[in-house]
């Protein structure tokens, strides 16, 4: 992780790195939605009008929301790594990076709705319809019902190898917080610790999926007259 996402690489190698992640994480559940959408690929492949939109809707929406929320994380880790000189304090970037994921994902969906009724005339032209529809759409997103789906789980498969590095730090550490967790499962064994920091990334990803929705939910009870 500290080869790729760095404080010390220029802006231009950090943001690559993180675009060409994103990408490898993004394309191949665009690729997974298509195919496990009945009569999906063959409107596209068909459908030059339609295969423009998709492809608009992944360049416009897509790509800049996974790279953005990938970029957050990889910077928050980056810069807690330069600062504390080693990865002393994991469970801070844990704490400090789950709610600013949630706030970009949803933020940035609402942000491009709200651009996309203006320049593409998406919505019907309408900004306020379209800020309407974020609700509904990312409360759906996490059963993979629409695109926002594929966009929220390239997020979490770009992620796994940064919480995988955190947890294995907080488990296998040197700091204060590591040594108190490792007296508490050194019955665990090395193999144990080995399936906790695994099944920990997913509970946190878990965690991260179930906030996701709730808010959602919460912004389509508020809209509720």
């Amino acid at each position: 992780m500290d080869r790729f996402f760095s404080l010390y690489l220029p802006f231009s190698r950090f943001a690559a790195n993180t675009l060409i992640l994103s990408c490898v994480s993004l394309i191949p559940l665009l690729l997974f939605y298509v195919a496990l959408t009945p009569g999906f690929g063959s409107m596209l492949l068909e459908n030059g009008p339609a295969l423009r939109r998709f492809l608009r809707q992944v360049l416009t929406n897509g790509i800049p929301v996974v790279f953005a929320v990938n970029y957050l994380s990889f910077f928050l880790y980056a810069f807690s790594a330069k600062r504390q000189g080693t990865h002393s304090s994991p469970i801070l970037i844990l704490i400090v990076d789950l709610p600013a994921r949630i706030f970009v994902f949803v933020a940035l969906h609402a942000f491009i709705y709200f651009v996309s009724a203006d320049w593409f005339g998406s919505f019907g032209g309408d900004r306020w319809q379209a800020l309407r529809v974020v609700g509904p759409t990312l409360a759906r997103s996490a059963m993979f019902e629409n695109i926002s789906g594929v966009y929220l789980y390239a997020t979490i498969i770009s992620a796994v190898p940064l919480y995988l590095n955190v947890i294995s730090v907080l488990l296998a550490g040197e700091g204060r917080m590591s040594r108190r967790i490792q007296g508490k499962l050194a019955w665990l064994g090395k193999g144990g610790i080995a399936t906790l920091r695994v099944l920990s990334a997913f509970v946190y990803f878990g965690l991260f999926t179930l906030l996701l929705t709730a808010l959602a939910n919460l912004i389509v009870a508020l809209q509720t007259p």
